[in-house]
């Protein structure tokens, strides 16, 4: 085949290809036919000369001792034993490597379409593999495509650059529904490649991730790396806790993050349904920590405990009128406060000399008495 290195350059150029990958591509697809056209246990080698712009296919066959195993394996085409070796050159050694030169274009049309089928092939899988490394780098980032279609089961298909991505029912916001046509924005949580769809991708708006990366779109000081968000938890369309920390200390983390008047954290808040974010001071002590993480509530003390295993145990001591709004409505601030500190909180009276079980069994208690988890 001639001029195969103009058929590269279109090839890379029209794909978007690294021209070296296609390069590999086409070499790949002429040993693959070689197999398949004239042997598949031969051992083949192509190269492409840069000065013929042809391909150089090549049978290359191993020599090996009389009594190797290998001469009776299923791979036997690709090794000659000494003894035929030296019928054809009488100084081959054991090791030496023989080399058979084949041309494609004798083995006629048949040859010809397996090669065009090969080629097609593994372009595409370069075509795709490129796109699986475009689109893994966004893992965790935010995209927006154009919704294209909504299932029976209200799974999202939307269309971004060049391929189709899914957000699942599961994954977006309770009370959201779109629409063919609606822009949808999301974080990219997982890229897998399927050998009959290609390349899918699922997208979330649930995940605490996708909230950071509207924060980080919204606030600039975040973006830039001088507010940090330390940790982030979230009950999706319902509240959020963020704990932010600066680096430059004449800067005010909540401040900056909330902006004035709180147009930023309210950006952020309409594209996520409404729901309500509260912005927190990240703290290393881990009783500074989790008593601004209770915020409404004004806390009194923080007790550390070791619970069972592995698990950390926080008691809260706080007066009778705070309690409501250290639990919340339905339980989702002292929820939402364990989940962010990553301590199981109890809470327990002034006075009280312990939290009752009476107390637990009505939500007053531990998460896990209030939500069965």
């Amino acid at each position: 085949m001639e001029n195969i290195l103009d058929i590269i350059d279109s090839i890379a150029n029209e794909k978007g290809l690294s021209r070296d990958n296609v390069k590999e591509a086409i070499k790949t697809s002429f040993v693959q036919t070689a197999k398949r056209i004239i042997n598949p246990t031969f051992a083949f080698e192509a190269d492409i000369d840069d000065q013929t712009k042809g391909v150089k296919l090549r049978q290359v066959i191993t020599v090996i001792a009389d009594e190797s195993p290998e001469l009776e394996s299923e791979s036997a085409g690709a090794y000659m034993s000494i003894t035929e070796a030296r019928e054809i050159d009488d100084e081959a050694e054991i090791g030496d490597q023989l080399q058979m030169e084949h041309d494609i274009e004798t083995y006629g049309r048949s040859a010809f379409a397996t090669l065009h089928r090969e080629i097609e092939f593994h372009i595409q899988r370069l075509v795709e593999n490129d796109l699986y490394d475009k689109y893994k780098s966004k893992i965790n980032q935010i995209v927006s495509g154009r919704v294209t279609r909504v299932d029976n089961d209200q799974n999202t298909t939307i269309e971004i650059d060049e391929i189709r991505a899914v957000l699942p029912m599961k994954n977006r916001i309770k009370g959201e529904k779109f629409k063919v046509g609606d822009v949808v924005s999301a974080i990219v949580r997982r890229v897998q490649v399927d050998k009959n769809t290609g390349i899918g991708m699922e997208l979330s708006r649930t995940s605490p991730k996708f909230l950071e990366e509207l924060l980080a779109l919204e606030v600039p000081e975040i973006k830039d790396g001088i507010v940090i968000i330390e940790k982030c938890a979230r009950i999706p369309g319902e509240r959020a806790k963020i704990a932010l920390y600066t680096i430059r200390p004449q800067i005010d983390p909540i401040g900056a993050t909330v902006g004035v008047r709180g147009v930023r954290i309210n950006a952020v808040s309409e594209e996520l349904c409404g729901e309500n974010i509260d912005c927190i001071e990240y703290s290393a002590s881990p009783e500074l920590f989790i008593s601004r993480a209770m915020s409404p509530a004004i806390i009194s003390s923080v007790s550390i405990t070791e619970g069972e295993g592995d698990e950390k145990k926080a008691i809260i001591t706080l007066p009778s009128d705070q309690k409501s709004k250290a639990i919340g409505k339905s339980g989702i601030n002292i929820r939402l406060a364990s989940m962010l500190t990553g301590y199981i909180i109890e809470l327990k009276e002034q006075g009280d000399s312990a939290t009752s079980s009476e107390d637990k069994k009505e939500g007053i208690g531990s998460l896990e008495a209030l939500f069965g988890n």
